[in-house]
Formats: C-alpha cells, sequence, structure tokens
C-alpha cells in the first residue's frame, strides 16, 4: 500500500475519532480542539469585529498625531482585553470599557458577536465599574446537563441545582433568597428540580417539612426525611399552626440570647452561638393551588386562615431560620385573596414551561418582561428548562440535571438518622415503612439530563 494511501487512512481514521469525540465528550473535544481554534479565532479578528459592531472609540489626539507624521490615518481603538482563557464550556476574557462607553453597549452587541465568532452564545455582564465580562459559550450546554463533581463552595444552606445558559450554576441560597416560587405545567421538570433540591437538603442537618393536599402523592415518597407531612387541607392548617408556634419561639429565644452572655446582638437565628442555634426548616408546598381551593362557606374560612398563616410565615420566617418552596402548576391572582402578597414575598423565581401567561406574568414579569416572554417560548421537548430570576433584575435560562424518582427515595432512606429532633412536629411525623434503616454514606446519583 502506497504512502498516499495510508496517509489518506490515518487522516478519515483521525476524523472519525474527531466526530466522535465531538458528539460523545465535547468538553474533552472542547478543550482539545474548539478553545484553541476559537482563541486564535477571537485574537485575530477582535480589532475587526469590534470596529464591525460599533463597539470601538476614536484614537486619541496622540495616536492621531503619530499617525499623521507617518503619513497615515489614525484606526478606531476597540477597548482593552484580557488572553481568553479556557472554561469547561467556551471561554471568558475580560474587557476595559473606554470612556463614553457603557455594559449596555455591548450586551446589546452580543449577538452580532456570536455570529462573528461562530459561537453558541455570548454573554457580557459588568464585573466592576469600568470592566465587564465576555463569556463565551462553545455549544448548547443545556443539552446535557449533569450534577457538578466538585462540590460548590457556599453556605450550609446552598446548594447547586440548574446550569444556566452561561455555563455558571444557579446555587439556591436559602440565607440570600429565602423564599422561591417554582412553576411548571405537567411534564415541564419542575418536579426534576423539586428533587434536586431534596436530594441535596437530605443530605443537610435541616428540618424538612411537606405540605401536600393532594393526599401526598408528590412528597410521599421522601416521607422518610420528612419531619413533618400534612397531606390534606385540614392538617396542613394543623401544621401552619406549629410551624407559627415555632417561629415564636425561635423569635422569644433571640431576644432572650441576643447580647446576653457575651452573645453579639443579633436579629436572626444565624447570629446566635451553634449549639444554642435552632435547626433551619424548609417549609416545601408542592402544589400552591390546592391551599386556594374552596368549596364551601368552612373551606374559605380554613382557606383564608392558611394563605395569611403562610404570608406569615414568608414576611417573618427569614430570621427564625424558617424557609419556603412554593411549587405550582399555575399562579395567578385568580386563585384568590393573598395570592399577589405571598408572590412579592416569593423573591426566587423559577418558572419552567407553563400553560398560560398569566402565570408567567405572575412568576416574572416584576422581574423582567423579557424574563416573562422567554418563560412562554419554552419548547415542550427540552423538558428542566426554565427561567430563573430573582428581585434583583436578573434572569437566565438553566436546566436541572435528571434525577429520577428512585434515586432520591433511596437518598431519603438512607439520610432517616438525620432527621432533626423537633417535638412540636411529632404528631405529623410521616409514618415511615417498616425496616427503613439509615445507611452508610450514599453514594452520588449518576444525573442524566431530562428527558421525561
Amino acid at each position: 500500500m502506497t504512502n498516499s494511501a495510508w496517509t489518506l487512512i490515518l487522516c478519515l481514521l483521525a476524523l472519525a475519532a474527531t466526530l466522535v469525540l465531538h458528539r460523545r465528550f465535547p468538553v474533552a473535544f472542547w478543550w482539545l480542539v474548539g478553545y484553541p481554534l476559537v482563541a486564535l479565532r477571537v485574537l485575530a479578528t477582535y480589532r475587526a469585529t469590534m470596529d464591525a459592531c460599533g463597539l470601538t472609540v476614536p484614537a486619541s489626539a496622540v495616536r492621531r498625531a503619530t499617525a499623521r507624521l507617518v503619513g497615515k490615518e489614525a484606526a478606531p481603538v476597540p477597548p482593552r482585553r484580557t488572553f481568553p482563557l479556557p472554561t469547561g464550556f467556551g471561554l471568558v476574557m475580560r474587557l476595559r470599557i473606554a470612556t463614553g462607553q457603557a455594559p449596555e453597549d455591548f450586551i446589546a452587541s452580543a449577538d452580532r458577536l456570536r455570529h462573528a465568532w461562530a459561537a453558541h452564545a455570548v454573554h457580557i455582564r459588568p464585573v466592576k465599574p469600568g470592566w465587564i465580562e465576555l463569556r463565551l459559550i462553545g455549544w448548547d450546554v443545556l443539552a446535557d446537563v449533569r450534577r457538578p463533581r466538585r462540590q460548590q463552595r457556599g453556605g450550609p444552606l446552598s446548594l447547586p441545582m440548574a446550569l444556566r445558559d452561561d455555563g455558571r450554576w444557579h446555587v439556591r441560597d436559602f440565607r440570600a433568597v429565602p423564599h422561591e416560587l417554582i412553576l411548571g405545567a405537567t411534564q415541564s421538570g419542575k418536579s426534576v428540580y423539586l428533587r434536586n433540591l431534596l436530594y441535596g437538603l437530605a443530605r443537610r442537618p435541616v428540618v424538612l417539612v411537606g405540605i401536600d393536599c393532594k393526599w401526598g402523592v408528590e412528597l410521599a415518597p421522601f416521607s422518610p426525611r420528612l419531619s413533618a407531612l400534612a397531606d390534606t387541607p385540614e392538617r396542613a392548617n394543623d401544621l401552619l399552626d406549629v410551624l407559627l408556634e415555632e417561629m415564636e419561639a425561635r423569635f422569644r429565644l433571640i431576644g432572650v440570647k441576643s447580647g446576653a452572655d457575651g452573645v453579639p446582638l443579633t436579629s436572626d437565628v444565624w447570629g446566635l452561638p451553634e449549639k444554642v442555634r435552632p435547626v433551619p426548616v424548609v417549609v416545601v408546598v408542592d402544589e400552591v393551588a390546592e391551599l386556594f381551593l374552596a368549596a364551601n362557606r368552612d373551606d374559605e374560612k380554613r382557606r383564608d386562615a392558611m394563605v395569611t398563616k403562610i404570608i406569615r410565615i414568608a414576611q417573618l420566617g427569614r430570621a427564625a431560620g424558617i424557609y419556603l418552596e412554593v411549587c405550582g402548576q399555575r399562579f395567578g391572582s385568580e386563585l384568590g385573596k393573598g395570592a399577589t402578597m405571598l408572590r412579592a414575598q416569593l423573591t426566587g423565581r423559577v418558572c419552567h414551561r407553563v400553560n398560560d401567561e398569566s402565570s408567567a406574568n405572575m412568576a416574572l414579569a416584576d422581574i423582567s418582561p423579557e424574563a416573562a416572554l422567554a418563560a412562554t417560548s419554552i419548547p415542550a421537548e427540552r423538558p428542566g428548562v426554565a427561567i430563573v430570576g430573582d428581585s434583583s433584575g436578573g434572569w437566565s435560562r438553566a436546566r436541572s440535571p435528571h434525577l429520577t424518582l428512585e434515586d432520591v427515595a433511596a437518598v431519603c432512606r438512607a439520610t432517616t438518622a438525620l432527621v432533626p429532633e423537633l417535638p412540636r412536629l411529632d404528631a405529623f411525623r410521616p409514618a415511615v415503612a417498616v425496616g427503613v434503616e439509615a445507611a452508610g454514606p450514599v453514594a452520588p446519583v449518576a444525573a442524566r439530563p431530562v428527558t421525561e
């Protein structure tokens, strides 16, 4: 066989290996092939691209004078940049904004930069006065989302929940955003997001309380790790009374301990010494619309009482270490009295695909009209994709890694020994199946992209 034939065979094998690497191992392909090519393209075309996108400024007087001396015209000056460094999903570099420019100028040109550099996406955000961060994404990172292998840095109540389209993780930090609203239609990925939440909290020393007025069908598989579960409106009303009693007791503890025996003055439980600090409580409401339903006058009285109690917890619970995670298929002012007031307290927002525009507006319109519009355009064939926002006005697309019901239920069974003691909730402790015992350390679950 001639040398040319061998060369052709080797080239074909290399091409086939590259295609397989690109399809099966996109991260490895990016580090080996994608990043060097894209970095060279960015470096070679940076000045021309910035000029074409209108992101340059006239040269300084000194440069113009020097150019006239040699008979040339001073070219416009692009923003100064750092070297493009690789990330797991693309590259990142910082740009020094010139005088007269604003971050909004670069944000408006992000789509033009994406096409110029043949990237999947370009995200721009201010990092400090005079500097912006340009993050280039090499491929669709939401197509295959897996749980992070490394533990994300953060506090005791900080959990990585979903991968954002800019390659960073959306982190659920209960101390920063104490209460959250999660919306999504059937098969939209809302339940998968909730599974990821319970999967992370089950290993933490927190009290998990469930309110599932659909007879507990959604939260019952996680009952071994729950300290309390209310499966009917009547029990939910009673459970909320107990939670209010617990909140009042915690406020009394803060008042007694704050400034006493060397304890610094504090207005919440996190300022108390660890030995006397109450265990955090996370209340998961699986279907918020069930709390607003009423068939007769007695139901209306109970509904008004429950809504008032949950709003009170939302208003005061953060300082007492009591946090709300409210889920629903829809959420709008048509639910009844108190819905809008409750929404105002749920500053964290996660909106999956919803069936009605009013729910998207209720969740995101007060954050950004563009975010509400993006939520209504989530395709049905991409379950798990959601619009994540908060009261600061920022929002992004994100997707949770897929966890099966069996995976999370197994973790809840294995962490039964971590259920904190809270005597007030003993009457609401769900019946755990006989034979369920605490197991050893739980092995990480192999997460897959959302497909259901």
